[in-house]
C-alpha cells in the first residue's frame, strides 16, 4: 500500500468515527461541532479526488456558514436540552432509526460498487462543446452552460429560503432588522480582525470570480467569502444588518436571478433555446451572470445567518 493510499484509508475511517459520532452525541453543541469537522475532512475528500470547486464549497458552506446556522440554533435550544436528553426516545424508535440508517448506507454503497465499468458519463461531451463558452474551467462551464437551468433554480430555491426565514418573524416585526444587533469591544480582537480582514477577503471574493472562468472558482465560492467577512463586521459591531423592508436589499437579493433570467430569455428570443448564449457573446454574458450572483448569494447567505426579523429599529 502507498503513502497516499494509507492516507486515504486513514480519511476515510476518520470521516466515517466522525459521522458515527455526530449522530450518538447527546448534546446538541457536540453534535454541530461534529458536524462542522465533517464537512472539512469532506473538504480534504473533494481535494484529494481533484475536485477543488466542490471543496472550496463544502469548506465555506457545509464546515463554515452551515456550522454558525447550526450554533445559532443550538444556543437558542440550550434552555430545552436538559429535559430533551431525559425524554429520550424509546429503544423501538432508536433501533428503527439505526436500522433504516444502516439500509441507506447499504443502498447507496451497492449503487457505487455496482456501477457499470467504466461509470456511465457525459464528461466526453462536455469536453467536447467546451469550447463554445470560451470558459477553461470545466466546472463553470457544466454549470453555466449544460445545466444552466439547474443552477439558476438553485438561486431561486436560496432566495426562497431567505423569504421561508422571514416568514418566521411576527407581524410586529415584519420590515424589521434581522436578528439582534450585536455589541462587542472596538478595542478588542474582533473589532480588530474585523476591520483588517475585510479588505483582503472582498480582494480574495473578486479574484475568485473571476478565475472561475479558467480555475477553480466562481460565484458560489466567491460569494460565501463575501457573507463571512460582512458576517464578521456585524459580529464585531461595526455596523447593523439592513431591515426587511429596504428596497436596495431586495435589489440585490433577485439581482442575480433576474440577471440570469434576462439572459436566458434572451436566448430563447434571439438564439435558439431558453440560456442558449450566443458563441460569440457567451463568456462575457456568463461573467455577468456570475458577477450578480454573487452579491445576491453574499447577502442572501448573511441574511440567512442573521436570521428572522427581530427588531423594529436598529438598537
Amino acid at each position: 500500500m502507498t503513502i497516499a493510499a494509507a492516507l486515504e484509508t486513514v480519511l476515510a475511517a476518520l470521516i466515517l468515527a466522525i459521522a458515527i459520532w455526530t449522530i450518538a452525541a447527546r448534546e446538541t453543541f457536540a453534535a454541530v461541532a461534529g458536524f462542522v469537522v465533517y464537512g472539512l475532512l469532506l473538504a480534504l475528500v473533494w481535494v484529494r479526488l481533484e475536485a477543488v470547486d466542490v471543496a472550496l464549497t463544502e469548506a465555506a458552506i457545509g464546515g463554515g456558514l452551515s456550522g454558525v446556522l447550526l450554533l445559532g440554533a443550538a444556543a437558542r435550544l440550550r434552555a430545552t436540552e436538559t429535559r430533551a436528553v431525559m425524554e429520550r426516545p424509546d429503544k423501538i424508535l432508536r433501533l428503527g432509526a439505526a436500522i433504516l440508517s444502516a439500509t441507506v448506507a447499504a443502498g447507496l454503497a451497492a449503487g457505487v460498487l455496482l456501477l457499470t465499468d467504466p461509470a456511465p458519463t457525459l464528461a466526453s461531451a462536455a469536453a467536447t462543446n467546451a469550447a463554445a463558452t470560451g470558459l477553461g474551467n470545466p466546472v463553470t462551464n457544466v454549470l453555466m452552460a449544460f445545466r444552466a437551468t439547474d443552477t439558476l433554480l438553485e438561486k431561486v430555491v436560496l432566495l426562497l429560503a431567505l423569504v421561508g426565514v422571514w416568514s418566521l418573524a411576527s407581524d410586529r416585526l415584519w420590515g424589521g432588522f434581522p436578528g439582534p444587533r450585536h455589541q462587542a469591544d472596538p478595542l478588542g480582537a474582533l473589532a480588530f480582525l474585523a476591520r483588517l480582514l475585510p479588505p483582503v477577503g472582498i480582494v480574495v471574493g473578486i479574484y475568485i470570480l473571476w478565475a472561475g472562468a479558467n480555475h477553480p472558482g466562481g460565484a458560489f465560492q466567491a460569494g460565501a467569502i463575501l457573507a463571512a467577512m460582512w458576517l464578521l463586521v456585524m459580529m464585531a459591531g461595526l455596523t447593523d444588518v439592513p431591515p426587511v423592508s429596504s428596497r436596495r436589499l431586495r435589489l440585490v437579493l433577485i439581482a442575480g436571478p433576474g440577471v440570469f433570467l434576462v439572459v436566458g430569455l434572451g436566448g430563447l428570443c434571439f438564439g435558439t433555446a431558453f440560456l442558449a448564449y450566443p458563441v460569440a457573446s457567451a463568456k462575457p454574458l456568463i461573467l455577468g451572470i456570475e458577477a450578480a450572483m454573487t452579491l445576491t448569494i453574499a447577502v442572501t447567505l448573511g441574511l440567512l445567518v442573521a436570521g428572522a426579523p427581530e427588531r423594529r429599529d436598529g438598537q
